[in-house]
This record gives structure tokens, sequence and C-alpha cells, in this order.
């Protein structure tokens, strides 16, 4: 029994490519759904078309209220299901009532014409999204392929890399795969891909970086406060690697996290949460004119791209961004109740608050606004000393003791 809504993929080389099963389904459906470009390989349909361009949710409701009395055929680039509008579809129309008949995307094509293995390659797509965390992607994988549009071209991406001044990459640009005009090039150094001007604007690019020097950033970043520019009254206006480490492990960040990052000042945090949550974003907030320009050139320095940096006053400041899974408050300027009281309603589900106080009143404010809330609260002293040298011996240097308050959101609130 045939379903409502067949959904094809074709390539670049159109009819061509397709099997006998996807071509009787497009002969035999009353409704044909493509791009321009897929609709052009059909122009002896006789049937209803529908053009998929702009309004993508307006088409996929017509879609979903023909197909109870039509049978219909939707094209789609490659395989639909990858970055495709595949999963949009079933998710409108049911998945009883569609049937795939995917083509190898894109992405597969491109490996395969390069000459190169995927299986260990990161796959994603900055079609139509924004290029925010391309090169936080850098620091965990050397292989990837990646979906472009116009804006994020592989150009875009090669002055990006170029501007961080990060070395050892190179990459394939394949255009127009399975169609006339294909063609694959590899480009040996950024600089020569960054200054190309005659790449088609239906592409693929890999990224590889082979060189010894790479290496993976580990699940959580082990950087030392040193390696970050800083205000430097006393030992630095930033959160020290010990702290910050048993804080992010506190956090639960995982890949995709949203993390708001409360008195960011030189940004360790939300850099290293960043780092972590490399599918995910940081919004560094800090009301401190004095520390902004430090946390710009950790960002530039670091080269992590998917942090937003927030110039006001939390909690006020807090209003306006997207809810978070993690919330870290490293500062509070006066204001740590409102803070905490406003971080627990805001979090996601299961989202996770971590505090850290360092001051007789924050502790005591903390541990009050946490009771008052009736929250569980988990609470650590940590005391810290580092090994320095003393003439020819060494002795401990004790660091800050601090106080790390960290809960997860119950359900009522």
């Amino acid at each position: 029994m045939s379903k409502a809504v067949t959904i094809i993929g074709i390539g670049d080389d159109g009819c061509v490519g397709l099997s006998s099963r996807a071509v009787n389904a497009v002969s035999k459906c009353q409704v044909l759904v493509g791009g321009e470009r897929q609709l052009e390989f059909f122009p002896q349909h006789e049937g209803h078309k529908i053009l998929l361009k702009g309004g993508l949710m307006k088409a996929v409701a017509e879609i979903t209220e023909l197909a109870d009395e039509n049978n219909i055929c939707v094209l789609a680039s490659g395989d639909p299901m990858f970055y495709g509008i595949g999963s949009l579809i079933m998710k409108k129309v049911g998945t009883e009532n569609c049937e795939v008949i995917p083509q190898p995307s894109s992405i597969s094509l491109a490996f395969t014409k390069a000459g190169i293995k995927w299986n260990d390659a990161y796959l994603t797509s900055f079609h139509g999204r924004p290029l925010e965390g391309f090169l936080t992607r850098l620091k965990h994988f050397n292989k990837l392929g990646i979906l472009t549009d116009e804006k994020n071209s592989p150009q875009v991406m090669a002055q990006s890399i170029l501007d961080s001044k990060l070395e050892g990459w190179q990459a394939w640009v394949c255009e127009n795969l399975c169609g006339k005009e294909e063609r694959v090039r590899h480009f040996k150094t950024m600089e020569e891909l960054a200054k190309c001007s005659d790449i088609s604007k239906l592409n693929v690019v890999i990224f590889i970086n082979e060189s010894k020097e790479w290496q993976a950033s580990p699940a959580l970043p082990n950087l030392h406060e040193d390696e970050f520019t800083k205000r430097v009254p006393k030992k630095g206006l930033i959160t020290k690697k010990e702290v910050r480490t048993l804080s992010l492990a506190e956090m639960n960040l995982k890949k995709g996290s949203v993390i708001w990052d409360v008195g960011a000042a030189s940004g360790s945090v939300a850099i290293s949460a960043a780092i972590t949550a490399y599918e995910g974003k940081a919004y560094a907030i800090e009301t401190d004119e004095r520390c902004y320009e430090f946390l710009y050139e950790n960002l530039k320095t670091l080269a992590v791209d998917n942090v937003t940096v927030i110039e006001g006053r939390a909690p006020d400041a807090l209003e306006d961004l997207e809810d978070p899974d993690a919330i870290f408050v490293g500062g509070s300027k006066g204001s740590l109740k409102a803070i905490i009281e406003l971080s627990l309603k805001r979090l996601k589900e299961n989202g996770r608050l971590v505090v850290n106080a360092i001051t007789f009143e924050n502790i005591q404010e903390a541990y009050q606004t946490f009771k008052d809330l009736e929250i569980e609260v988990n609470i650590i002293q940590l005391n810290v000393s580092r090994c320095v040298p003393l003439a020819r011996f060494h002795r401990y240097e004790p660091l800050n003791p601090i106080h790390i308050f960290s809960c997860t959101k119950p359900k009522e609130i």
C-alpha cells in the first residue's frame, strides 16, 4: 500500500540518478513539491506543483492539508533525512503516512569524490544557520564535512581560520556534485581558499588538519588562568583553574548546552564552558567596563566563537536571553539573591545552577537564599594550595578558599 507522501532525494543529475521506484512515484503523484531546481527536472508533470521557496512552514502546512486526499511527492536534495526537509514533513504528516527514497547525501558524495574516508568525520551544516561555533568545533575535530551557503561560504570559513591564527588546516571544496559542472578542488592552505573567487554557491567543504600539533580539546578544558588576558589587581580577576574545573563539572554540561556566566570578568568560565558545549553557546554577562577589553581579547586569542558578551548588570541584563541549561554565578555586584531567584525561574528543566562565593557576606546570602527557597543545595568548601619555588626549595602557596553552591532546578519551580 502506497503512502500519502513520498519524499524523494534527488541529485544535481536530475531524473538520470533516480531509481525506477522514485520515477514511478513522481509519475503517479497528483501534487509535486520541490525547489525551483528540482521542479525544472519535471516540466512534463501536469499535476499541482508547490514551490519550496521562502515560507517553508506555509508549504509544509499545505502539504499536510493536501495529503488527506492526494498522493504527494516531495523532491529534496540528496538524502532528505540529512539536514533536509524529510524529518519536518514526517513530523507534521506522520511517519506512518510517509515513505522516503533517499539519494546519497552531498556530504557522502563529497568525501567519495575527494577520495577521503568519512566514518571518522564530524558532519554539520551552516546552511541558513549562524556560523557561531565553527572555530570552537575545530578544537574537537580535525576532519569536518560542512554544508555551506552563500553567506557562510568556504572562503568566509577559511578567513575565519586565518584570523584566529589556527594552523595546519587544508580543505577540499566540492561543487555541483553529480552535475555537468561538477568540480572538486584541494586547497592546501587557508590563504589559497580565502582568496578563491570562483566557487559555485552549490558546494560542500571538507576541512582536515593532520598536523602533529593539533590535539583535540579535553571534555573539560584544563586552561590555566595565565592563558587568559585579565585585569591584574592582586592575582587577577579570574576563576582559578582548580575552582573552574570543579565548577564546570558541577554544571553537567552537554555538547549542545546553553550557558549563562554571570559576572564573567575575563570570561574564563564562559570560554571553557563554550568549548565543552561546542554545539551550544555561552553568554558572558559583565557590567564592569574595564573587563570588556580582556574578555573580547580572550575570545579572539583562544579562537572561541560561540560566546556572546552581554554588557550589562544582572539580573536586568538576563531578561532577554534564551533560557539556559546551566548557569554559573561568579560575581553579583550586590544582587546575589535576585540573581539566584531569577536563575532558578529561567533554567530549563533539570538545569544546573552553580554559585561561587568568597566573601562571608556572599556565602551567608547564598546559603540563606537557597534555604528560604527550600532548595536542596550541595555546598563544597574548596581550599587549594599550589607548590611554588622558594629559593632552592619549594613550599605551598594557598589560594583564596571558596564555597561552591550547586543545585538542580526543582520541577515545581
